[in-house]
């Protein structure tokens, strides 16, 4: 009997262009390019190996700073003009 292999991690377009300050569309060309290989879903949406983009990531010169943050991950403090009445 087979043992499962270990499952990778797999992401985004959008979480892949967080990490590099760049466009998704930028990360579709790398991959169209050969730069990042891309591994399509059933529903032919691409993701892409943690490792693959952490390596890339490692060998960008100049990398010195923190990868961002995706905005859909930051909570929102700033209250309506409505809110504060109530």
């Amino acid at each position: 009997m087979l043992r499962p292999r270990e499952q990778e991690v797999l992401l985004t377009p959008a979480e892949v262009a967080a990490l590099f300050r760049v466009d998704p569309k930028t990360v579709t060309r790398w991959a169209k390019a050969g730069k990042l290989t891309a591994i399509r879903t059933l529903g032919g949406h691409r993701r892409y190996r943690q490792s693959e983009v952490q390596s890339l990531l490692k060998n960008v010169p100049g990398n010195s700073l923190p990868p961002a943050v995706p905005s859909s991950s930051q909570p929102i403090s700033n209250p309506t003009p409505s809110d504060e009445a109530r």
